[in-house]
């Protein structure tokens, strides 16, 4: 970590009379350009689609006096002082490539609601990671709730940090959700305490390599002023941590599922303990909550726990407030979500787990499974997850137009393991699936829904094949 004191760069910005060009319609684009031409901007929006839906969103703007340009999403329209990008927009799009040979600054809308906070905006709690975002963020707001203290989940869990920073409801902390599309654009972010949570290899054809993605991962470190917390059992998260430059004083706070050493929070004997915000932490812990207060009490759920609680200690938070906020706490749909059982066997619905690296966690919190797995590999391998696998697995449902990946994977690693190869991927595979893994299954088995791919050769999304699975489920018991 760097030991100098980092300048905050989040100045206000007048952008009274400034050319502005929102790169973007959809949920972060249009609430952008409305805010930038309220506070007296001259804002063009550019989008590549000109579909129906853009077209309502542009006769929308237009009405406001915005400028609308459909299909034309690569050039810079002339005179464009700032740039303010939808974060899926990839960096090397001409568009960006134009705007950096004219010197122009190109910032997301995390960015933009950074630089619009005011003089007593509230800190934030920022959190990234390849897998475990938006359950983290969510336990981190309930604890903080328990707390008493006024907050909100925001930012890439669905709610516009734009609305939280802007509307009229005010709050002591948030608790944020950062995508790495989102930090790559933020420039100027400068948190009260941060963590990431894991790093694997996700989103490289947007980064351009795992390097890029660490790097922009990375960047939630920069500037914290408390605490940069990190998963103790993956290393390029500590890396990232020793390469930041933060505040003076800030601290490097480790979480992990093993006993905690000074300045690190972990699990002895089935109870969460914090090492790290104590009084002489060399010698002293305090209880947190017991393992069982935590749903489900999965081993990287318990992970998650572990860096909500970090953070909020980070805040000040009493440990009364960690033990009320997690017990409080519901997971959302389709993430390690039980389902029902049937005849001894437990049903789980994990469908979330949409690449390798959360497909592994999911795994490891169970044993003997029949793992449901399958859809669209983006690019994915899975022989190392197949291998640190096998053991658990009685059998395998493949699904999904890339299941021959999984297949050839299982035929190296486990070859022991019988394998049913549905060459199907409607809709109505799921029922057929989920009735194979029923025949299949021993009693104190779990038949687990954990895909290791994307959804959408068979599905809109995650949430529709995990509806379908549940559906399948309830259909079988009845």
């Amino acid at each position: 970590m760097g030991s100098g004191k980092v300048t905050s760069t989040s100045e206000l910005f007048d952008f009274q009379g400034k050319h502005v060009t929102v790169a973007g319609l959809g949920v972060s684009g249009v609430p952008a350009a409305k805010v930038l031409h309220a506070r007296g901007a001259i804002v063009t929006v550019v989008n590549d689609g000109d579909d129906a839906r853009a077209r309502e969103q542009a006769t929308e703007l237009e009405a406001l006096g915005i400028t609308v340009r459909l299909g034309d999403g690569a050039s810079l329209p002339e005179g464009t002082e700032l740039i303010v990008t939808a974060p899926g927009w990839k960096p090397d799009k001409p568009l960006f490539l134009a705007a950096e040979q004219a010197g122009v600054p190109v910032w997301g809308d995390v960015e933009l609601a950074w630089r619009l906070r005011g003089p007593d905006a509230a800190p934030w709690l920022a959190v990234t990671g390849t897998n475990g975002k938006t359950t983290t963020v969510r336990m981190l707001a309930a604890i903080l709730t328990a707390a008493g203290l006024r907050t909100a989940a925001v930012g890439n869990i669905g709610v516009s940090l734009l609305d939280a920073v802007l509307g009229e409801e005010t709050y002591d902390v948030l608790a944020v959700e950062l995508s790495s599309y989102q930090l790559h654009w933020a420039p100027s972010l400068r948190a009260h305490s941060a963590a990431v949570l894991n790093l694997a290899p996700d989103h490289l054809d947007w980064h351009g390599s795992m390097e890029g993605y660490a790097r922009d991962k990375g960047r939630i470190y920069e500037g914290n002023r408390v605490a940069c917390v990190y998963n103790v059992e993956d290393k390029a998260t500590e890396d990232l941590v020793r390469e930041a430059d933060v505040e003076e004083g800030c601290r490097a706070v480790g979480f992990t599922l093993g006993t905690p050493a000074p300045s690190q929070l972990g699990v002895v004997d089935g109870i969460l303990v914090d090492r790290a915000f104590v009084e002489n932490r060399q010698k002293n812990a305090q209880e947190l909550a017991e393992v069982a207060d935590v749903d489900p009490p999965a081993p990287h759920n318990i992970a998650n726990a572990l860096a909500a609680a970090a953070l909020a200690r980070a805040f000040g938070v009493p440990a009364t407030a960690v033990r009320d906020g997690l017990r409080a706490f519901r997971p959302d749909a389709h993430r390690i979500q039980h389902v029902a059982d049937l005849d001894g066997v437990a049903y789980v619905d994990d469908s979330k787990a949409t690449n390798t690296h959360a497909a592994e966690a999911s795994l490891a919190a169970y044993e003997p499974i029949v793992w449901i797995a399958g859809g669209l590999a983006k690019g994915a391998t899975f022989d190392e997850l197949v291998a640190r696998s096998a053991k658990r697995l009685r059998a395998v449902v493949l699904i999904g137009a890339d299941r021959e990946l999984i297949r050839d994977a299982l035929a190296r690693h486990a070859p022991e393991v019988p394998v049913v190869d549905l060459d199907r991927t409607d809709t109505g595979a799921m029922l057929q699936a989920v009735t194979e893994a029923k025949r299949l299954a021993q009693p104190g088995d779990t038949v687990l829904l954990a895909p290791a791919c994307a959804s959408m050769d068979m599905f809109t999304n995650y949430n529709q094949r995990g509806d379908a699975f549940a559906a399948a489920v309830r259909e079988l018991g009845a």
